[in-house]
């Protein structure tokens, strides 16, 4: 009799636990899903660029610098995530909208121009910012003031980009073309007098040149010869993720770290940036 009570005890007590476990899973599982209703959230993945100084790079101890880093974080700490939480994927031009459609990142913050074309497959939050195309010349050259003064000089910018050509076609015809496999080549060009110009988004540009081994070097000669509203792509149709983000972005605009931030990633190029956009994505 001793025996079956122990028996009966030990049964009830595997029983017991079992069912603890049981629940204890549900629980993991929904903290892991980043569930509503007080579950803690595990990560979140948004996409920025690795190679643009100022704005998306990854330096080589990986750590990630730039406006546009200081800008996901900050919306992600206003989403619920700390910057342990986060996790940043290379969000090259050409696969931004492919990375949005997969799943594979749940945010896209990687100088990322609205326009109706990308709003047909993606949705934006923002813009966040307003660059316009411009070019960057020596810091002592004061011959190139305006786009029509490239014409018989050497403008330089990367393989397929639209900047160059828009001034080659619209406003400088005479203006040698070079194009060159990435921005650096361009700048040492620059550096060296063997090109005269160098040309594509201001901020961009700002950000190059306000690397710790440019300064001085180069400026910005101040021309807005395009509107490039910087948006936050995401999921098409998620409002409720696009109406958070724009929370975000309006209050990092109303305590003071946006601008910070422009300071703090464009300021040694003496980039002059228009104030912060008014949200027009959403609304």
């Amino acid at each position: 009799m001793k025996l079956f009570k122990v028996g009966a005890a030990a049964a009830v007590s595997v029983v017991l636990a079992l069912t603890a476990t049981a629940c204890g899973g549900s629980s993991d599982k929904a903290s892991d899903s980043g569930a509503s209703g007080g579950a803690k959230k595990d990560k979140i993945v948004i996409g920025i660029k690795f190679d643009q100084p100022g704005l998306g790079l990854k330096n080589p101890d990986g750590k990630f610098t730039g406006f546009d880093v200081d800008v996901a974080t900050y919306v992600a700490k206003e989403l619920g995530y700390q910057p342990n939480q986060i996790e940043f994927k290379q969000a090259v031009s050409a696969e931004r909208e492919n990375l949005i459609a997969n799943g594979d990142v749940k945010l896209v913050v990687a100088t990322y121009t609205i326009n109706d074309k990308r709003k047909a497959k993606v949705d934006f939050a923002g813009p966040y910012f307003v660059a316009h195309q411009d070019l960057l010349v020596r810091a002592d050259d004061s011959s190139i003031t305006k786009a029509e003064d490239l014409n018989k000089k050497k403008l330089c910018s990367v393989t397929g980009s639209t900047s160059a050509q828009n001034i080659k076609t619209k406003l400088a015809p005479d203006a040698d073309l070079q194009q060159l496999p990435g921005y650096s080549e361009c700048l040492t060009g620059l550096e060296n007098k063997s090109l005269d110009a160098l040309t594509t988004d201001n901020s961009i540009l700002a950000g190059f040149a306000a690397q710790e081994k440019n300064k001085g070097k180069f400026k910005l000669v101040g021309l807005n010869l395009s509107d490039e509203p910087y948006g936050i792509g995401l999921k098409k149709g998620d409002k409720d993720l696009q109406t958070k983000v724009n929370a975000a972005l309006k209050k990092m605009v109303a305590d003071g770290s946006w601008q910070k931030a422009v300071d703090t990633n464009f300021g040694p190029a003496n980039y002059k940036a228009e104030p912060a956009p008014q949200i027009t994505e959403g609304s």
